[in-house]
C-alpha cells in the first residue's frame, strides 16, 4: 500500500476511530513531457510574477482571493488552519442512508480508510459490521485541502472506503440536454431492451485498457528503432453510413449473440462481446423470396416422387393379379 495521504479519526457518535487515508486507485495512464522539437530540450512550466517577470520559488508564493482586477485579499495557511471547523482532523459521521439514495454523479475520488494501530482495531471492526448488518452507508463531513467536504463511508471486502461526494449545488442539471419530441416504436424499445440483455455481464473486472497497451507497444518499438505497429483496418465501418434504427438494433443483437457464442450454446464472458456497425439489410426481402422459391421447388419434387412411387406400386399389383 502507498503512504497515507492524511491521518485523523472517524467520529462515530461518542466513538473515535483513529484512521489513515490511503488512495483506493492509482493512475496507470502514460504521461508525456513537453520537448522543444528542434533540439529535444525539455520544456518546463515556470512560475513567474506578472509585475517584475521574476521566476519564483514555492516559499515566495502565497494564496489570495481576487475581489477585483486591482484588489486581491491574501489568505495565509495559518489562517486557514485556524478556521473553526469541527471536522478539521476528523471524519464526522452525520447520518446513515441507503446506498441507492446516493446519486453516482456525486461520487468523486475514493480512498481506503486503514485502522490507525491496534487501539483502532475494535471500533473500526464495529463500524464495519454495523454498516454491513444495516445495509446502509454513512454520510460524513471532513475538512481536507482547505475546504469542508462531504463523504460516504461504505464497506468493500474487509475495509471501509471513503467516497468523496460533490455538494448538491455542485451538480449541474441535465434538464436541457434531453432530446425533445422524439417518437419511438414499441418494437424498437423491445429490441433495445433485448440488446441490453444480450450484452449483460455479471461484472466488468475483465476489461482492459487497449489504448494504453498499444501506446506501450508504440513507445517500445520507437525506443528500440523498430517499425511502429500498424493500425488494424476496420473493413466493416463505412464513413457517413446512415442506417435504419430497427435494422441497426437487429444487427447489433445478432452480432452480440455471435461474439458471445450464444448461438452455439456457449456462455462466454461479457467482456469478449464486441458490437460492430453492420451494413443495412435492404436485400433481405430478396433472400427471403429466393428461400421461398427453393422451398417450393423441394416440395414439388417430393410430390412428384410420391406420385411416381404410387404409380409403380399400382402397376406391380395389377401384374401380380
Amino acid at each position: 500500500m502507498p503512504r497515507p495521504l492524511w491521518t485523523g479519526a472517524i467520529s462515530f457518535g461518542l466513538v473515535t476511530i483513529p484512521i489513515k487515508v490511503i488512495s483506493a486507485s492509482e493512475d496507470r495512464a502514460i504521461h508525456f513531457h513537453q520537448f522543444h522539437l528542434s533540439d529535444m530540450g525539455r520544456v518546463r512550466t515556470r512560475k513567474v510574477c506578472d509585475l517584475d517577470g521574476e521566476e519564483l520559488s514555492q516559499d515566495e508564493i502565497g494564496k489570495g482571493y481576487e475581489i477585483t482586477k486591482d484588489e486581491t485579499v491574501p489568505v495565509t495557511d495559518e489562517e486557514l488552519d485556524q478556521m473553526p471547523l469541527p471536522t478539521a482532523k476528523a471524519i464526522e459521521i452525520v447520518s446513515f442512508v441507503d446506498a441507492a439514495g446516493i446519486d453516482p454523479v456525486r461520487i468523486a475520488d475514493s480512498y481506503y480508510l486503514a485502522s490507525g494501530g491496534q487501539v483502532a482495531a475494535k471500533p473500526y471492526t464495529l463500524l464495519r459490521q454495523a454498516l454491513e448488518r444495516s445495509e446502509k452507508v454513512a454520510v460524513a463531513k471532513f475538512a481536507w485541502h482547505g475546504r469542508e467536504r462531504l463523504g460516504m463511508l461504505q464497506v468493500r471486502d474487509e475495509a471501509i472506503v471513503l467516497h468523496v461526494l460533490h455538494w448538491p449545488d455542485e451538480i449541474r442539471s441535465p434538464e436541457s440536454l434531453a432530446p425533445k419530441d422524439v417518437e419511438l416504436d414499441e418494437n424498437e424499445i423491445e429490441q433495445a431492451v433485448q440488446l441490453t440483455e444480450t450484452m449483460a455481464a455479471d461484472d466488468i473486472s475483465g476489461f482492459r485498457d487497449h489504448y494504453r497497451e498499444a501506446l506501450e507497444q508504440l513507445i517500445e518499438a520507437k525506443s528500440e528503432g523498430k517499425e511502429t505497429p500498424k493500425p488494424a483496418e476496420d473493413t466493416e465501418r463505412e464513413s457517413g453510413q446512415v442506417m435504419d434504427l430497427m435494422a441497426a438494433l437487429n444487427a447489433s443483437v445478432e452480432a452480440a449473440k455471435e461474439s458471445r457464442g450464444t448461438d452455439e450454446g456457449d456462455a462466454t464472458d461479457a467482456t469478449d462481446a464486441t458490437v460492430h456497425p453492420m451494413r443495412s439489410r435492404r436485400k433481405a426481402p430478396a433472400k427471403k423470396t429466393a428461400a421461398k422459391k427453393t422451398a417450393a421447388k423441394k416440395t414439388a419434387a417430393k410430390k412428384a416422387t410420391a406420385k411416381k412411387t404410387a404409380a409403380t406400386q399400382s402397376q406391380q399389383k395389377r401384374s401380380a393379379s
